[in-house]
C-alpha cells in the first residue's frame, strides 16, 4: 500500500497562486493514477483534477480548468497541483489519492487518501 502526505496549503490573497504536493511512501507513485479532491465546510468532497499513471492525460473540472495544472514527476514520487488565479470558492481542504484502476472523478475510485491540507483564499 501507500501512504500519502500533502503539503503546500496556506492563505493567499484572490488572484494568488499556490502548488501543493502530495508525497508518496510506501510504494511507487507509478503504480496509481492520481487525482485532487477538495472539501469545504459544510460542503461533500468535490472533483478537482486527475492524471493517469504515466502522466500523459489530464482531467480537470469545470470549475478550475485553466486555473489549476496537475503534474507528477514519479521519480520523485510525488503529485503536484498548481494552483492559479485563486478564488475565495476555492477555500477548502485539498485532498490527493491514489488508485489502483483507472483515473477518474468518481471519489469511490480511489484506494488511498491522504490527510489534506488546507487553503484559504481571502477577498
Amino acid at each position: 500500500q501507500v501512504q500519502l502526505v500533502e503539503s503546500g496549503g496556506g492563505l493567499v490573497q484572490a488572484g494568488g497562486s499556490l502548488r501543493l504536493s502530495c508525497a508518496a511512501s510506501g510504494r511507487t507513485l507509478g503504480s496509481y493514477a492520481m487525482g485532487w479532491f477538495r472539501q469545504a465546510p459544510g460542503k461533500e468532497r468535490e472533483f478537482v483534477a486527475t492524471i493517469t499513471r504515466s502522466g500523459s492525460s489530464t482531467y480537470y473540472a469545470d470549475s478550475v480548468k485553466g486555473r489549476f495544472t496537475i503534474s507528477r514527476d514519479n521519480g520523485k514520487n510525488t503529485v503536484y497541483l498548481q494552483m492559479n488565479s485563486l478564488k475565495p470558492e476555492d477555500t477548502a481542504v485539498y485532498y490527493c489519492a491514489a488508485s489502483y484502476s483507472s483515473s477518474s472523478s468518481y471519489f469511490r475510485n480511489y484506494d488511498y487518501w491522504g490527510q489534506g491540507t488546507q487553503v484559504t483564499v481571502s477577498s
